[in-house]
């Protein structure tokens, strides 16, 4: 029994910068030790890469109307073919190391119901990687004269024991609102969001969008519309790294600490309690004080 199982469902591998990274990421998974690793979906090229690498692969997922893969039916499908105490939905184009595995078992060894996540670093990557025995360190010196920390917004990657997120609406995975709603799910569980930024380096390959309808990111599209609609709202779906209530921090978990956005963050939740009255529409003006702020400086300029 592996400690870990991480699976994911990509994108085709058509668009050959597309392939690139995805077939760095997801290599860089299978070095990881005591993880196992599921692709999910029948896009073009998967099962090849799939075999490739020697992952396991799982073609039959339930899809949308447009084809798009559903994370309920993903998640049923990890658990069906794994016995892993902890489950890890993660984006097909972020590179993994080791200090992954090290905070889920650290997460693990003493939290019954928890969820790991953190920001990314974004970085150009335009050709195969070479996977030797020093890969994760010439990775982490790339980074770090390279990359740039990506801000708290979005979540590309959640670990969890696999007794979580056994009931979730049909999410459209690569759309935006289901990662909000995850972390929405868990703090409305009393469930342990544990932001591990500091501890853990995980890379985002960069790319484009010409895999998406017009070229442009997902924020817009009517799959993104209809996940906001599932989850229950906007309130539910402006959930971000910033609500974790726990950070890990040299392998301790520790309360998260202060800064800006957590202060503005509670001020927003505060008042949506009590605002709770009014239409979702004129709450949303109400409640988010970066948009005084923007009222204020129009107002004076």
């Amino acid at each position: 029994m592996t400690l870990l199982t991480l699976f994911s469902s990509p994108k085709p591998f058509t668009d050959p910068h597309i392939n690139i990274i995805q077939r760095n990421a997801i290599e860089s998974w299978t070095h990881l030790n005591d993880v196992k690793v599921i692709l999910i979906g029948d896009e073009e090229g998967e099962a090849e890469v799939a075999r490739d690498l020697g992952v396991l692969h799982i073609p039959n997922v339930d899809v949308n109307e447009k084809r798009t893969p559903l994370i309920s039916s993903m998640l049923d499908l990890a658990r069906e073919h794994s016995d892993s105490p902890l489950l890890g939905i993660v984006n097909a184009d972020i590179l993994l190391m080791d200090d992954i595995t090290v905070a889920s078992q650290s997460c693990a060894r003493v939290a019954d119901k928890f969820v790991l996540l953190g920001q990314r670093w974004d970085l150009d990557i335009t050709h195969p990687m070479k996977f030797g025995a020093d890969w994760q360190s010439h990775l982490e010196e790339k980074v770090r004269r390279e990359g740039e920390l990506h801000l708290p917004k979005g979540s590309d990657y959640f670990i969890f024991p696999r007794g979580c997120y056994t009931n979730i609406p049909n999410f459209a995975i690569g759309r935006a609102g289901w990662d909000n709603w995850f972390i929405y799910k868990a703090r409305a569980e009393k469930w342990d969001v544990i932001d591990a930024t500091q501890d853990v380096m995980i890379v985002h390959q960069n790319h484009d969008y010409r895999h998406l309808a017009g070229g442009e990111i997902h924020y817009n599209a009517p799959e993104t519309k209809k996940n906001t609609e599932m989850a229950g709202g906007v309130a539910e779906t402006r959930y971000t790294i910033v609500d974790s209530n726990f950070q890990l921090r040299d392998g301790k978990i520790l309360r998260p600490r202060p800064t800006s956005g957590r202060f503005w963050r509670g001020i927003e939740l505060f008042l949506r309690k009590i605002f709770f009255f009014l239409p979702e529409d004129k709450r949303e003006n109400v409640v988010r004080p970066q948009r005084w702020a923007k009222k204020i400086r129009k107002f004076f300029n």
